[in-house]
C-alpha cells in the first residue's frame, strides 16, 4: 500500500535496490480504464494482473476485467463492493484512492503504452528472479543436482520467459530480452558456453536458439 501512495507523498531514498517498476504508469492505466472502460481493450491481449508490481493495482485490474468482461461498467462506485474497505492506502481508504485514480487521469489515448511498460517492467523483474535464482543455486545446490541440471533448468526457465512473446503478438529474441533487463549483470546466454551454435546464429531468434540447443 506504501508503494500506491508514493506518488503522493514525499519520495523516501530507498534502503535496497528496488525492482524495476513504474508506479506512476500503473495508477495512470487504471485511472484511464476507469474513466473510460475502452481503455481496457488496448490492452488486455497482453496484460494480466500478475504484470503489476503494487499488489493493490493488481486487485484493481483484475476487478475491473472481471466486469467489463461481464458487460458491466467498471466505476470506482461498482469497484467499491470487491476491494478492502478496512485498508489504507496513504491517509486515504482504498475507496478513496480509487476515486483519486479516476480524478486524476489525463487520457485514455496512452493507455496501450503504459500497459506496455508496464508489460516490459514485469518481463525485467522475471528475468532478474531467474538470474538470482541461477546465483543462490551455483552457490547452495542441492546435493542430487549437477552443474549439467542447474545449466537445464536455467535454459528451461530463460525460454519459457522468452516464449511468452511480446505484446504485439510475436515472439522476442532471447537476445533482446536480456538486453532489457540492464539490472542483471549476466551476459547474454549466447555468450556462454549453454548455446551449442555459434553466437551470430543464435543470436537472430528465439527459434534459432532454441534449434541449437536440440540433441544432435
Amino acid at each position: 500500500m506504501a508503494e500506491a501512495a508514493r506518488k503522493l507523498g514525499v519520495a523516501e531514498q530507498p534502503l535496497y535496490r528496488e525492482a524495476p517498476n513504474n508506479i506512476e504508469a500503473e495508477q495512470a492505466l487504471l485511472g484511464a480504464i476507469l474513466v473510460n472502460n475502452d481503455a481496457f481493450y488496448r490492452v488486455s491481449d497482453f496484460l494480466k494482473p500478475a504484470h503489476f508490481y503494487e499488489p493493490l493495482h493488481r486487485r484493481i485490474f483484475e476487478v475491473a476485467a472481471e466486469l467489463i468482461r461481464m458487460g458491466k461498467i467498471a466505476t470506482p462506485i461498482t469497484l467499491k463492493t470487491f476491494l478492502p474497505a478496512e485498508e489504507k492506502v496513504g491517509d486515504m481508504t482504498v475507496a478513496q484512492y480509487v476515486v483519486r485514480l479516476a480524478v486524476e487521469a489525463v487520457t485514455v489515448v496512452n493507455a496501450t503504452d503504459y500497459g506496455r511498460a508496464i508489460y516490459d517492467l514485469a518481463t525485467r523483474r522475471a528475468l532478474i528472479t531467474v538470474g538470482e535464482d541461477m546465483v543462490n543455486i551455483a552457490y547452495d545446490a542441492p546435493v542430487d543436482m549437477s552443474p549439467s541440471d542447474q545449466i537445464e533448468d536455467a535454459e528451461r526457465r530463460l525460454f519459457e520467459l522468452a516464449e511468452t512473446g511480446r505484446y504485439d503478438g510475436g515472439f522476442e529474441s532471447f537476445n533482446d530480452a536480456v538486453k532489457t533487463a540492464s539490472t542483471w549483470p549476466m551476459p547474454p546466454i549466447c555468450a556462454t558456453a549453454i548455446c551449442r551454435a555459434s553466437p551470430p546464429a543464435c543470436a537472430t531468434s528465439t527459434a534459432a536458439w532454441a534449434a541449437c540447443n536440440l540433441p544432435t
